[in-house]
């Protein structure tokens, strides 16, 4: 027969079924209440979409896009695109 679960045990197991992840961070303590603000707003279906556009917007570095976006990013005045043609060497036998 199975032991009977803590409540706390109950608890988490029913959270992580509706999508919550349990995270642990260190952060100075004169920024710990703020974190907890962060994280009730986050799990408010109310604030959650516009706190997440805030953080995203102001804490989250925005993406470059990778190698393609940085190249049309980048100014081509004064450099030459065009090489000559280079038909290679003769190789004897």
């Amino acid at each position: 027969m199975a032991e009977p679960q803590s409540p706390v045990t109950a608890w988490r197991k029913r959270r992580q079924r509706q999508g919550f992840v349990r995270v642990e961070v260190q952060v100075r303590k004169e920024d710990a209440g703020l974190l907890r603000e962060v994280a009730t707003a986050l799990g408010d279906p109310a604030r959650a979409a516009e706190t997440r556009a805030v953080l995203r917007e102001t804490v989250v570095p925005a993406h470059s896009g990778g190698l393609k976006a940085l190249l049309a990013s980048a100014p081509l005045e004064g450099i030459e695109l065009e090489r000559s043609p280079d038909v290679g060497r003769d190789v004897a036998l």
